[in-house]
C-alpha cells in the first residue's frame, strides 16, 4: 500500500506540471478509470497518514515512558489494544470490499457504452513496430487503410478491433481508454469515444521487442463533418505527381524495392508487408511516431532506417542523390 502511495504521489506531482493523459480523461471510459485511480490514491494517502501517525505516536510514548519493568499486563490496556486491532481489521476489510466493488463496476463500465451502436469500426493490427489501421465498410472498395494514426468523429462510439501478427502488444490511448492487449491468435476489441476534439497520444503498453519504445500512435478526434471529409479524402487513389521531380520519384518508387512492400492506390504498387503509403504525406510522423514527417527526416528514413530504428523490417537503401531527392518529392507529396 505504501509503495502504491509513493507511485501515486509521484504521478500527482507530475500532474502539477502538465497533467498526464491518464489523469486528464477525454472520454467516458477514461473518466471512469481516472475516478477509480483517484479513489485508490486518496485511500492510500489516508492509510499512509494513519500509519505514520501511529509510528510517531508510538515513538513519542516510548520516549516519555519510564524504563520497562516486569509488571503484570494491565487488563484495560489489553482491552484497548484488542479494540484498536479489531477496528483496524474492520476498516481494512471495508476498504478492500469498497475497492473490489468499485473495481468491478469500473471494469463493467469501460467494456461498453451502454449499448450505443458504433458509428465507425476500425481494425488495428499490431506489428513490430507499427500499427496497421483499416476502416471497415460493407463495400470493400470503400475501406481505408492507413498506419500509426487514427481519426475518429467526436461524440460517436468507435469500435476498435485489435489483433497481432507476431508477438504480444497492447493498445493504449490513456486519454480515451485503458489498455487492450493484442495476443497472436486471439482477437479482441474495445469501444472508444471522445468528448471533444483533440489529439491523443497512444503507445504500445506491452514490451514487444527492441523498438517497443518507438511504437507510438496518435488518435485525432475530429468534428463529425471534418472526420467525414478526411474519410472521403482517404478513399481516393493517389493523386498524379504535380512536378517533373515528383514524376521522376514515382518512377524510382515503382522500379525499386519500395513497391515490393507498400501499397499506393491507383498505381501498380499493391504489397501489404509495410504501411499503406497512399496518403503518407498527410500524416504527422514517420516510423510509428519516431520522426516528424518532414522532407529531411523522410530522406534519412528512406536511406538508413536501421540507423534510426534498429531492428525494423525496412532494409537500408542506396539511392543516388538525384533519385533520393525525386523519391522524397513523390512520397512526401502523397497527400
Amino acid at each position: 500500500m505504501i509503495r502504491m502511495t509513493l507511485i501515486a504521489l509521484a504521478l500527482s506531482m507530475a500532474a502539477c506540471s502538465g497533467r498526464p493523459p491518464v489523469l486528464d480523461p477525454a472520454g467516458p471510459q477514461a473518466a471512469r478509470i481516472a475516478s477509480y485511480w483517484w479513489l485508490n490514491f486518496w485511500i492510500a494517502v489516508v492509510v499512509l497518514g494513519a500509519v505514520l501517525a501511529f509510528v510517531v505516536d508510538t515513538v513519542v510514548r516510548r520516549r516519555a515512558a519510564a524504563p520497562m519493568a516486569l509488571v503484570p499486563p494491565d487488563a484495560r490496556a489489553e482491552r484497548r489494544v484488542v479494540v484498536s486491532v479489531s477496528v483496524a481489521v474492520g476498516l481494512t476489510a471495508v476498504t478492500l470490499i469498497v475497492l473490489l466493488v468499485t473495481s468491478a463496476a469500473t471494469g463493467r463500465a469501460v467494456r461498453g457504452l451502454g449499448g450505443e451502436e458504433p458509428a465507425v469500426t476500425i481494425e488495428v493490427t499490431a506489428q513490430q513496430w507499427w500499427w496497421d489501421v483499416e476502416y471497415w465498410d460493407p463495400v470493400p472498395s470503400q475501406r481505408i487503410r492507413t498506419a500509426n494514426e487514427i481519426h475518429i468523429p467526436v461524440g460517436r462510439a468507435v469500435l476498435v478491433k485489435t489483433k497481432s501478427v507476431d508477438v504480444n502488444h497492447s493498445f493504449w490511448v490513456p486519454g480515451l481508454h485503458g489498455k487492450q492487449d493484442h495476443i497472436p491468435g486471439h482477437n479482441s476489441s474495445l469501444t472508444i469515444k471522445a468528448d471533444h476534439p483533440g489529439t491523443f497520444s497512444g503507445r504500445c503498453a506491452e514490451f514487444c521487442g527492441m523498438q517497443h519504445a518507438h511504437m507510438q500512435l496518435r488518435v485525432f478526434a475530429d468534428p463529425p463533418e471534418v472526420f467525414e471529409a478526411w474519410r472521403q479524402a482517404q478513399r481516393r487513389p493517389a493523386s498524379e505527381p504535380a512536378t517533373a521531380l515528383a514524376r521522376r520519384g514515382r518512377d524510382v518508387f515503382m522500379s525499386g524495392p519500395c513497391m515490393l512492400c507498400h501499397t499506393v492506390l491507383g498505381t501498380p504498387a499493391g504489397a501489404r508487408l509495410g504501411p499503406d503509403l497512399t496518403h503518407v504525406g498527410s500524416r504527422t510522423t514517420l516510423a510509428a511516431g519516431t520522426l516528424p514527417n518532414t522532407p529531411g527526416h523522410l530522406a534519412g528514413w528512406l536511406v538508413d532506417p536501421q540507423g534510426i530504428k534498429p531492428g525494423t523490417r525496412m532494409p537500408a537503401n542506396s539511392f543516388p542523390a538525384d533519385d533520393l531527392q525525386a523519391l522524397v518529392a513523390y512520397v512526401g507529396g502523397l497527400q
